[in-house]
């Protein structure tokens, strides 16, 4: 296993990793097992070709294309959706390996327990049950938790006064800030067209798609020339759309700031409901699971919210985010999880069921404790 510096020995992961998985087993979660080799199909048609800068790719002469198990999330949910009965709980135990762009202390390798709930009667408090539970299981290791919605910002994106063209491209981009945050600010006027864009545009006002292709000389590549004048007629259309409103975008910009106590952002985001129609029900879901973990025992008072949480992680998150973080900035989140129900739908094939799961990294566990080899 590639290590973190001075990390415990993998008898020290391992046995901290089976504690974890142990307590999971405890609350009648059913143990799973996923193959390391998964096929890469499935993850490029869910995330693109931007999976394989974090995943490693290797090719089977009769299974093609493979990538080793970037998590477990995604073979669990296509094993319950074509298998499991309703609701349903499951827990696993395994490595997983994602690629570093840089030598320090995240490794390439490393050991994953993991815990994924499917019910569809009480989504907010299945939230509240996964969060509790390992906050609980890491409680003694005194760890800072973070959460977020990002079904709050992709409500806010749909019901913005915009073309769906737009639309789409905002959402598409949620789990990228800087490209998101760019496309907000062509789209609502605060950044000027790039200029590369700009000359295009007065290419094509001049002249049609078909004529600066026949200019350009044979196509080359995988897109066909109807492919390419489609892409042109878009950015022609794009370019006459108005800006996004200013008080809309506006609240949009808001909404990516805040950060905020759980209980004083829920109070925020019911003053700009009204301004923002569109996010009522997402908040209406957070006010339940704010309740749902207040029950639980959870402090949602002092709970860090922040509206933006999780939009750098796999690409499957689309309601709540959470994650546990020790002391040490430079280290990796020690647990993270979240509610992926449109994931289920993709993989059901045309059934779908609210989902919601979490993850530790029983190494990080062990070296918090100071169980170092």
């Amino acid at each position: 296993m590639t290590t973190f510096g001075t990390t415990p020995d993998k008898a020290a992961i391992r046995a901290e990793a089976e504690a974890l998985f142990a307590a999971f087993r405890a609350t009648g979660a059913v143990p799973v097992e996923a193959d390391i080799l998964q096929p890469a199909e499935t993850l490029l048609d869910l995330y693109g070709e931007d999976i394989r800068a974090r995943a490693y790719v290797t090719a089977d002469p009769l299974r093609g294309e493979m990538m080793l198990r970037p998590d477990f999330t995604v073979p669990v949910v296509q094993a319950h959706m074509a298998h499991g009965a309703e609701p349903a709980r499951y827990c696993y135990m395994g490595e997983v390996f994602r690629k570093q762009e840089h030598a320090g202390p995240r490794a390439s390798e490393y050991m994953q327990v993991g815990f994924e709930l499917f019910d569809r009667e009480a989504p907010e408090k299945a939230d509240a049950e996964v969060f509790a539970l390992i906050q609980q299981m890491l409680a003694p290791l005194r760890l800072r938790p973070a959460t977020g919605d990002i079904g709050i910002l992709m409500a806010a994106v749909r019901g913005l006064s915009t073309t769906d063209r737009r639309k789409a491209a905002l959402l598409r981009h949620i789990w990228r800030p800087r490209r998101f945050r760019a496309l907000l600010d062509r789209f609502s006027g605060r950044a000027p067209m790039p200029p590369a864009r700009a000359a295009l545009l007065d290419r094509l006002a001049a002249d049609s798609a078909e004529a600066l292709m026949r200019a350009a000389g044979p196509v080359i590549g995988l897109r066909s020339a109807g492919d390419i004048a489609a892409r042109a007629a878009s950015l022609i259309e794009d370019a006459r759309t108005p800006p996004i409103a200013a008080p809309e975008a506006a609240l949009l910009y808001d909404l990516l700031s805040l950060q905020a106590p759980a209980e004083a952002a829920l109070s925020h985001l019911r003053g700009i409901t009204p301004m923002l129609p569109a996010i009522a029900p997402a908040v209406d879901r957070f006010a339940a699971r704010l309740q749902a973990l207040a029950y639980r025992g959870v402090d949602i008072t002092h709970l860090p919210f922040e509206a933006s949480h999780g939009r750098t992680s796999l690409e499957y998150y689309d309601g709540f985010v959470f994650s546990f973080h020790a002391a040490d900035p430079d280290l990796p989140p020690v647990a993270a999880g979240g509610r992926y129900d449109a994931l289920t739908a993709v993989l059901g094939q045309g059934r779908s069921i609210p989902a919601v799961g979490g993850v530790i990294r029983p190494g990080l566990v062990a070296r918090l404790k100071g169980g170092r080899g």
